[in-house]
């Protein structure tokens, strides 16, 4: 017995005498109407099904976009900002926050200029050959600025200085002083505003007695390391500071009140150096010369 051919047209369900009509439904059957009616109906909930998530998702996508635009324009208040320094804070003078009597005030009253030509300077025969008696003690600078600098000293009389311990304000290191001829540099005495910048913003100015005056005035000599001494040369504060930063606020107080005292004034990158290191030091107190008047600068 043959067996019957395979179509594809029959359905696996249909019997051995089937035809391919019998599988088809046929234009006008129920069934086909049926499918007809129900497919609109399907595709219309497919589209729905999936315009739904695109019109949630692209409501989102807007209503980031309007959050990001309001906090774009400032409008969101608890959005974060980084804070800058305002064109006010940063070009203050030094006197906005100076007390009366602080170092800080004195420097805001300080003239600020270029430096005058270093033409003409003559240590010894601008200032007077070191260390002079300009206090009438009968004892000459360098002595009185080792006795009142030093610890536990020694003399020969009522002057010399022979031995001493320096607890030096430049290093923070300790150094023993005994006098002698290859000793006693270890410790030198310090003109803490250089003579030679001296000269060269005011200085030329001043009668000779008045500049011997500075030379010698206590509040403008320090005993310090004889080799950091050296080191800083002729630098101001705009090219040279102590090794030792607990002691800047002193020594810029220092140089603002030798200034002050004999009329001097400041270089513009001197002068921000000094301002930077009082600012955060603004209660320094300035010091007062007892020198500068009794040569006529009050």
């Amino acid at each position: 017995m043959l067996s019957r051919p395979f179509s594809p047209l029959l359905s696996e369900s249909a019997g051995p005498g089937a035809r391919v009509e019998d599988a088809m439904p046929s234009q006008s059957s129920p069934l086909r109407r049926r499918r007809a009616i129900q497919h609109p109906r399907a595709h219309g909930r497919l589209l729905r099904s999936l315009v739904v998530p695109v019109l949630a998702v692209t409501g989102i996508l807007l209503s980031a976009c309007a959050t990001n635009a309001s906090a774009l324009a400032g409008g969101d208040s608890t959005s974060t900002t980084t804070a800058t320094p305002s064109s006010s804070a940063s070009s203050s003078s030094p006197s906005a926050t100076a007390g009366a009597g602080t170092a800080l005030a004195l420097l805001a009253a300080l003239p600020v200029k270029g430096k005058a030509p270093h033409t003409g300077y003559d240590r010894v025969g601008d200032f007077g050959t070191a260390w002079k008696d300009v206090d009438r003690n009968h004892c000459d600078t360098r002595d009185d600025v080792l006795a009142r600098d030093l610890t536990a000293v020694t003399k020969q009389g009522s002057c010399t200085v022979e031995t001493g311990v320096l607890n030096d304000p430049y290093t923070g290191k300790t150094i023993d002083f005994t006098r002698g001829v290859r000793t006693s540099l270890l410790v030198q005495i310090d003109h803490v505003v250089p003579l030679s910048n001296a000269w060269q913003t005011g200085a030329q100015q001043l009668s000779q007695e008045q500049r011997e005056a500075l030379a010698n005035d206590p509040i403008e000599l320090l005993a310090v390391d004889g080799p950091t001494n050296e080191s800083k040369g002729d630098g101001d504060a705009a090219t040279w500071l102590p090794p030792n930063r607990g002691f800047w606020c002193s020594y810029a107080a220092k140089q603002v009140s030798v200034k002050a005292a004999y009329h001097l004034w400041v270089a513009p990158a001197e002068h921000d150096a000094l301002a930077r290191i009082l600012t955060t030091c603004p209660d320094e107190p300035a010091l007062k010369s007892t020198l500068a008047p009794s040569v006529g600068l009050g």
